[in-house]
């Protein structure tokens, strides 16, 4: 294509050419006024003079013809899975592609937005919802300037970029958006108005919430003005209520976890829903143990008593009440009063009155004598089977008469004494139990003394292990001839440990390079409070970028596969890989933002993919008012794929650029310049003869 025009080029600068020109027009005027004669000529050869050096030339250019670029935009993003929004979508991408590649002049660059994450790893610190104009404006950078044509944003219209100031900016064509969804939609969602981050174990916590309705008021399906709402904990039911649509309603419930609890609040569906991703919604509480209380009896005085102590009391939010018996009450040795202890032991108000407000009970090397009668024992055991935690660390005492097992505790007991004593040195060991059970799991070797078996611990030995016949629990510790000496069971609703020799404080003392006594006992009682972390059968997931990562801890060796629940609803499974000590583990990639569901047919577990609730599963009906405001400054138009596609029309600049059943995209005419031919339209010979002639024509003219 070739493109001809005529173009000045000055010999000398354009003020300089202009200043002489008026200058000499001014001389030329002032002889016409007076009517000197060859003014005319004078002013015709100064024409002449100034055309000479403004240099006029005939430009000829030989032009290479640019394709015009448009753009697709394809909404990927998780609202596009309601309904068939991407089988519409898809259908539409398909005959645009014909329609676009149809026009020899027009180019076409497809981009898809995906959902992105946010959250801890993922780089995103809120919740972006879909970002359909940050990636348009990004291709639309990348085409060269004065090339792009429009764009066609194929859509359900939920759309959260959309600036509030200049929403046209960056967009010199028209953007055309194409709605995959239905004009007459209804929807219901629920909403958490407010929840509480923290809550004190054992103290309530309140969840605001609300129902919106999103409907067709003419719809029947949606005659009912009231929804029902549960609050759930994994499959637990915390609270069931109805409420009435738009209102805001208060759910208080205990909370009786410590740790991460994640609960999820969902409204029952109705028909003609368009979808029940928003039905629900989810609520982390973490739950903290205001101040633990421990009740320590010391049934005498014994070199292991300060080990017991001097753990619980190094521990800031333990409040730790201690008795040492010292003198039983049958005893008479003519003592003076005020020698003995100074305050009395207060039996009725500890195990009656408030034996229900400790978190744990430790019995510590207890001999059975007229202090705590039968009925305060059984308190005991109910107190355990009702949630309570027990410890028993026995010493030689265990296997007398005056042992515990011969008391009402005797039904909870997870050993029975034999009678016998061992006290002979042995080195305590892990039993295949407790190489898997997160409360001995990893105990750390602290000295390598065991020269004759390398493979065992580094701890130091001890010197007596009661004999005890094991009827239930686990054994996660052995002494000689793999005796049992650490016993943990649950009963009930309640938790015990048993622990068969009064020996720990050896390792305390360093004894043969000691052990990890203080992990050991630490470990020991937070299990026995319910600390989640030390529970032997649980499954946990966390997000780690766009990763889920899933931790199974059993101590059966048998796990099954993982099935996964995406925030979409489709199911897929997962295997695990174990390892010796008990923990299997699984990484599953999150293609999708919202809450993923890990279940292994036992337990079952909610982890959020980005936000919690993201903003994407808020109103899922399709719209067009997110996007109007881009639509409108660039003079495209919206069209519902329902209706058909638009037809695709080349349009120039400053006509309109959308109609009925049409959407237009701008011929820009772009062009390379590929060669230039310039001629003067002055040649020098030409020019000076005629300058010549015109001299003698003044010459003449002024001689008569």
């Amino acid at each position: 294509m070739n493109a001809a025009s005529i173009i000045f080029t000055p010999m000398l600068p354009l003020a300089l050419v202009a200043g002489t020109g008026l200058v000499g027009l001014f001389f030329v005027l002032l002889g016409v006024l007076k009517g000197a004669r060859g003014a005319w000529w004078r002013l015709l050869g100064l024409a002449i003079l100034v055309l000479a050096l403004l240099d006029p030339r005939y430009v000829q250019e030989e032009r290479t013809p640019q394709t015009d670029v448009a753009v697709m935009v394809i909404d990927r993003t998780a609202s596009q899975n309601v309904g068939d929004r991407n089988a519409r979508t898809n259908a539409a991408r398909d005959q645009l592609r014909e329609r676009i590649a149809a026009q020899a002049h027009m180019d076409l660059r497809e981009i898809e937005v995906h959902d992105t994450p946010a959250g801890p790893g993922s780089g995103v610190e809120a919740d972006p919802g879909s970002n359909l104009i940050r990636a348009l404006r990004q291709a639309v950078g990348k085409i060269p300037r004065g090339r792009f044509a429009g764009a066609v944003v194929l859509t359900d219209g939920q759309v959260h970029d959309v600036p509030a100031d200049d929403p046209g900016a960056g967009l010199d064509a028209p953007v055309h958006m194409l709605l995959s969804g239905d004009p007459d939609e209804s929807d219901r969602r629920l909403v958490i108005d407010k929840s509480s981050t923290y809550g004190l174990v054992g103290k309530d916590v309140n969840i605001e919430y609300h129902v919106e309705d999103k409907r067709d008021a003419q719809s029947p399906a949606w005659a009912d003005t009231m929804a029902d709402v549960t609050l759930r904990r994994g499959n637990e039911i915390i609270a069931q209520t109805r409420v009435p649509l738009g209102v805001h309603d208060t759910i208080t419930f205990p909370l009786d976890r410590a740790g991460p609890n994640v609960f999820e609040l969902d409204v029952k569906p109705v028909a003609g829903e368009l979808s029940t991703l928003n039905n629900r919604t989810l609520a982390v509480i973490n739950g903290i143990r205001d101040r633990l209380k421990v009740l320590l009896v010391s049934g005498q005085p014994h070199a292991g008593e300060r080990t017991w102590r001097n753990l619980l009391k190094s521990d800031p939010s333990v409040d730790l009440v201690h008795f040492t018996i010292l003198r039983p009450p049958s005893k008479d040795d003519f003592t003076p009063l005020n020698e003995l202890a100074l305050i009395a032991f207060p039996i009725r108000e500890l195990f009656e009155v408030k034996l229900n407000e400790f978190d744990l009970i430790v019995f510590d090397r207890y001999v059975v004598r007229d202090i705590l009668p039968p009925s305060y024992l059984r308190n005991i055991s109910d107190y355990v089977k009702q949630g309570g935690a027990l410890l028993l660390s026995v010493g030689p005492e265990f296997a007398s008469p005056r042992s515990l097992a011969q008391t009402p505790l005797n039904t909870i007991l997870p050993a029975i004494p034999t009678g016998s004593v061992s006290e002979t040195a042995f080195l305590p060991l892990l039993s295949d139990t407790g190489r898997r059970h997160p409360v001995t799991n990893g105990l750390p070797s602290l000295s390598p003394i065991n020269r004759q078996n390398p493979g065992a611990p580094g701890w130091g030995r001890w010197f007596r292990l009661i004999n005890a016949t094991q009827r239930s629990g686990h054994t996660l510790m052995n002494g000689e001839d793999a005796h049992p000496l650490l016993i943990l069971e649950r009963i009930d609703k309640g938790r015990m440990a048993l622990m068969l020799s009064d020996h720990i404080w050896l390792w305390a003392r360093g004894y043969e390079g000691g052990g990890p006594q203080a992990e050991l006992l630490r470990r020991l009682s937070h299990w026995l409070m319910k600390e989640p972390d030390l529970e032997e059968e649980s499954l946990r997931a966390e997000m780690r970028g766009q990763e889920i990562h899933v931790r199974r801890i059993s101590l059966s060796p048998d796990l099954p596969e993982l099935t996964i629940t995406a925030p979409s609803g489709n199911q897929f499974s997962a295997p695990t890989k174990a390892d010796p000590t008990g923990t299997a583990t699984a990484v599953i990639p999150a293609t999708e933002a919202g809450l993923y569901v890990v279940s292994d047919g036992h337990f079952e577990v909610r982890v959020a993919s980005g936000a919690l609730n993201p903003i994407e599963y808020s109103d899922l009906r399709t719209t067009g008012e997110r996007m109007e405001p881009v639509v409108s400054a660039t003079g495209g138009g919206t069209f519902w794929l329902k209706d058909g596609l638009p037809d695709i029309r080349p349009v120039r600049a400053g006509r309109s650029r959308v109609g009925k059943g049409w959407a237009g995209l701008l011929e820009n005419q772009a062009y390379v310049v590929s060669g230039v031919r310039q001629i003067s339209l002055i040649p020098p010979l030409a020019l000076l003869s005629l300058a010549l002639l015109i001299l003698m024509m003044t010459w003449w003219r002024e001689g008569r």
